[in-house]
């Protein structure tokens, strides 16, 4: 008789291409992947993939076969969200996040989910988003929380919230209360996202300007060394209101006037699109209601990409 974990391997072997992948993602070894397909093919009666390509690929009753799949996952997933018990979920959850997230309140999400999913472990990795969408569609993580949402036709995307960009500098360089000019704040060392990041271009082209010096433009990978640099009087910050909340309260850094204008960041939870998703999709939406509840933010909301067409 044809099990669910057939099915599943079946699944999950044709979305990631490769006997390998879905050992990886069903947590067990290769050979145990070929068995489970070799057994299901002999009940089915029929071949269902191609092994005789670099990636695996259906056949034409493996492709009939992946649309019932899909359902009976789906259906599956559906149940367990509608009649199981919160805390039967269990396993490990691979999550990607901003630092700009880590500032704000991925430990109030962290919380949320012990207590909603006690059985459910999260594996966290912090990193830049061009990396993160890399690892996402790498199959590396399985969530990713960072700046999009991602146009990938592959990806699901739920906003979460926008987060304005400030200038903020140490009272102790002197800088006036009055509106100040992009040439008043080339005079003074820029410090802000790392290289590769959006914010980081958004930022340089606004410096880029003939009539100005040569930007000093200082870019870290670490949230915490920008502010840090800033509260020591080394130069300008140019990143997230947001993160900075205790330091403009005690007075350690000051919102700057200006007549520059930066796009705010608009941050996303990005999954990759598959019939079992039950859990990312959870955390995805306790991610979108702490966002929601954080200051400044923006309503959330759904994005979602198209679904992949099956060949």
């Amino acid at each position: 008789m044809v099990d669910f974990k057939s099915i599943e391997t079946f699944l999950w072997v044709v979305t990631l291409g490769s006997f390998r992948g879905a050992g990886q993602r069903l947590n067990t070894t290769q050979p145990a992947i070929s068995q489970r397909i070799a057994q299901l093919e002999r009940e089915m009666g029929v071949k269902l993939l191609n092994r005789d390509h670099r990636v695996v690929s259906p056949t034409p009753s493996g492709r009939q076969l992946m649309l019932y799949a899909e359902k009976l996952i789906g259906l599956r997933a559906e149940m367990m969200a509608e009649v199981g018990d919160r805390s039967a979920m269990r396993g490990v959850l691979r999550l990607g996040v901003a630092e700009t997230i880590v500032h704000t309140w991925l430990s109030r999400l962290i919380k949320s989910v012990n207590t909603a999913y006690p059985n459910l472990s999260l594996e966290i990795e912090v990193d830049i988003t061009p990396n993160l969408t890399a690892r996402l569609l790498g199959q590396e993580i399985e969530l990713a929380l960072l700046l999009g949402p991602l146009p990938t036709s592959s990806v699901r995307n739920r906003v979460l919230c926008d987060y304005p960009i400030g200038f903020l500098a140490s009272p102790s360089l002197g800088l006036p209360a009055h509106l100040l000019t992009v040439k008043d704040l080339a005079k003074f060392p820029i410090i802000t996202f790392p290289r590769k990041t959006q914010p980081y271009e958004t930022v340089r082209s606004l410096f880029n300007q003939p009539d100005l010096p040569p930007i000093r433009l200082h870019a870290s990978a670490s949230l915490a060394t920008v502010i840090h640099m800033a509260v020591e009087g080394l130069g300008i910050a140019v990143i997230p209101t947001a993160i900075v909340e205790n330091e403009l309260a005690n007075g350690q850094l000051q919102l700057l006037s200006t007549d520059l204008k930066i796009p705010p960041l608009t941050f996303s939870a990005s999954w990759l699109e598959s019939p079992d998703t039950l859990a990312i999709e959870r955390v995805a939406n306790l991610a979108a209601k702490i966002a929601q509840g954080s200051p400044a933010v923006a309503e959330p909301s759904i994005v979602d990409a198209p679904r992949r067409a099956r060949h």
